[in-house]
């Protein structure tokens, strides 16, 4: 099980969102590169890059310093936030970005999701941002009236095969990830799985690894890692062990 630290970018700066409230952020570096660089110091074999201006926006912002993270590290990128079309996807594979996660346009162009999970498949995410229970778009800004789970089960259709579930209300509490729904979500889906949310110390990691998921790939771990709630060295013990 992969450990994946997070990197969120919001006007430069690496901050943490308290349960994606935009007006609720704290900063914790003005410089995103050293931070990345720190990570795969620590052992990361992947990070977890999400642009949330672009998010917020529907254009991607920060195309230039992820280009830089990229230069800097040797670990592999995904990049998720404001990836609304199919030059913004292009543009982030020639940066040398190994998955790009998807979300808004999955929901709002199945059609489009279809003809470039044929063209990048394994290159592909889906974020299933969950708001009791119901799938949210748009910088989680907007909850549809459509169940996370009905949603990933129609981007598996479309030909998905890995996704990212974070339970909104648990994001950037420390309170513990949601373990309830992830496991009625994995067992949902074929796709591997990524849990996000809420992660607070290494118990949590002990109990999501405990769950015995198949398809439970990784746990991203964010604000837990920038306030020393967790070691990323021990996390990452945990999870291979």
């Amino acid at each position: 099980m992969l450990i994946i630290p997070a990197i969120d970018i919001k006007n430069g700066r690496c901050v943490r969102l308290f349960q994606g409230n935009f007006e609720k952020e704290i900063i914790y570096g003005d410089d995103p590169i050293k931070i990345a660089e720190k990570w795969e110091k620590q052992g990361a074999k992947l990070v977890h890059i999400v642009d949330l201006d672009g998010a917020k926006t529907g254009k991607i912002k920060h195309l230039k310093l992820i280009a830089e993270i990229i230069k800097n590290i040797s670990i592999p990128v995904e990049v998720g936030g404001g990836i609304r079309d199919l030059e913004t996807i292009k543009n982030l594979f020639n940066i040398g970005v190994e998955n790009v996660i998807l979300s808004t346009l999955a929901y709002e162009n199945s059609s489009l999701l279809k003809k470039i999970c044929e063209q990048y498949q394994k290159k592909i995410s889906v974020s299933i941002d969950a708001k009791e229970g119901f799938f949210s778009i748009k910088g989680w800004q907007e909850t549809t009236e459509e169940k996370a789970i009905d949603f990933a089960q129609r981007m598996e259709n479309s030909g998905v095969k890995r996704f990212i579930y974070t339970d909104i209300k648990m994001d950037g509490t420390l309170s513990g990830i949601n373990l309830d729904e992830i496991k009625k979500f994995a067992a949902a889906i074929q796709g591997k799985v990524i849990a996000s949310g809420g992660v607070g110390n290494l118990e949590d990691i002990k109990k999501i690894k405990n769950l015995k998921l198949d398809n439970l790939s990784g746990v991203i771990i964010g604000k837990a890692l920038y306030t020393g709630a967790i070691n990323l060295e021990e996390a990452i013990k945990i999870a291979n062990g």
